[in-house]
């Protein structure tokens, strides 16, 4: 007599992609998804299969499926205690084996035109913005080197670019990468494991920094790349806490190694046009891709090569804790719109960058409606529900329906968020 076996394809997370950065677990809607200091994990038990979690991934880590026998699924213990992906379970020998397969992923615009659909306030914060890069940029190369391959880089500049005497020590940090290729284009990330060894005695995870250099280096013509680090003293209460690669990073000598993984990102690219324009709001190290994008720009116009319009919204307590506050003013203001959000400038109303940009309603509104516009947004997770809720006021205003421009921009490319 044969016994009816069910083989299900279970969702886990490879421990050997996996960056750590924590999208998946604020992408999931259902809470399925948990980690602990070591491994982020899917509770079987609570997974629906929607695959909310699989686009935003940067690194394919959440986009595995391990066929196991349904009475074995893995508990989220058992994956806490992994290095690596276990082999598929085979159904015991004589059963009888009844197949319940996971889903296939839906593509970039389906899962675009499902969230256009939905009320947003009741989504995830990663539905915000596009799963899909502008139609016309670049080809991103991702994952070359993982935890099974990371390569060494030299430390070959670390300054400090915000006022010695602010309490927002954020250091500028330039990586030279010898002969190893390592191809990036602005709004990709790299992640640097950190020296040293946890509680538990296991070496740091690696830890997702932007690329703040564009895609030719951040000296032309040599294989470096730069990144932007704030060093972490303190929780978001308050509470005094060292970060552990943040401190690392900043304290790091000249010709200092460091070891490194990714590139990561496939989506948060800029249009690969001469005559685009792009609408930059950020906080903080948020300026990381805006540098990136506005530094490739900027090389691009000084060879009379880029035509398209550049519009900043920056965010800081003052301008003496702005990253790049000086290079940054220095730049033509006919090639660049700065506005400055600052919240706490001394005589100065307290504004942040959701109140400037409606300030500018009228120019942010004409650039929403070039089709050649393409909008970032980087930095704290709490900028994100102002900064919507200023574009959709400016939208709504114009008399248009926000819900129709919102989906049409993530269709397009066109609006990405990276808030962290």
């Amino acid at each position: 007599m044969t016994t009816a076996t069910t083989v299900m394809k279970q969702h886990l997370i490879d421990p050997e992609i996996c960056i750590r950065c924590n999208t998946c677990e604020e992408t999931c809607p259902i809470d399925a998804i948990t980690h602990d200091s070591n491994n982020y994990v899917v509770d079987a038990s609570i997974c629906n299969d929607c695959m909310a979690c699989v686009p935003p991934c940067p690194t394919g880590a959440i986009d595995n499926w391990i066929q196991v026998v349904s009475d074995n699924a893995y508990s989220i213990e058992e994956q806490f205690t992994w290095d690596e992906l276990p082999e598929p379970q085979e159904a015991p020998e004589g059963a009888e084996v009844v197949e319940a397969k996971a889903p296939a992923a839906p593509t970039a615009s389906e899962a675009q035109k499902e969230e256009g659909d939905q009320d947003l306030e009741n989504k995830p914060f990663t539905a915000a913005g596009a799963s899909i890069p502008p139609w016309s940029a670049a080809h991103p190369y991702t994952n070359l080197y993982t935890h099974k391959n990371p390569v060494t880089a030299t430390v070959v500049g670390n300054y400090r670019v915000t006022d010695s005497d602010t309490d927002s020590d954020i250091h500028h940090i330039v990586l030279d990468m010898g002969d190893t290729p390592m191809p990036l284009l602005e709004g990709q990330s790299i992640a640097i494991f950190p020296a040293g060894e946890d509680e538990n005695g296991r070496s740091y995870h690696a830890r997702q920094y932007s690329i703040a250099s564009p895609r030719d280096g951040e000296r032309p013509g040599y294989n470096n790349l730069s990144i932007t680090v704030k060093r972490v003293v303190e929780d978001h209460d308050g509470n005094p806490v060292k970060g552990v690669c943040s401190n690392y990073l900043c304290d790091l000598q000249k010709n200092d190694s460091v070891k490194l993984i990714g590139p990561y990102g496939n989506s948060f690219l800029m249009p690969n046009l001469p005559d685009s324009n792009l609408v930059m709001i950020c906080t903080g190290t948020g300026a990381a891709p805006m540098r990136a994008m506005t530094e490739h720009c900027r090389r691009l116009n000084k060879e009379g090569k880029y035509r398209g319009k550049l519009m900043l919204f920056f965010g800081a307590r003052s301008e003496r804790e702005l990253p790049y506050f000086g290079p940054l003013m220095n730049l033509p203001k006919d090639f660049i719109d700065i506005n400055l959000a600052l919240s706490r400038q001394a005589d100065r109303p307290k504004k942040y960058v959701q109140d400037v940009i409606r300030e500018r309603a009228s120019d942010v509104l004409a650039l929403i409606n070039d089709s050649k516009t393409c909008i970032y947004v980087c930095g704290l997770k709490g900028m994100e529900e102002g900064v919507l809720a200023a574009l959709k006021d400016i939208v709504t205003e114009s008399g248009k329906k926000w819900e129709d421009v919102h989906a049409q921009l993530k269709t397009q490319g066109r609006l990405h968020f990276e808030t962290y």
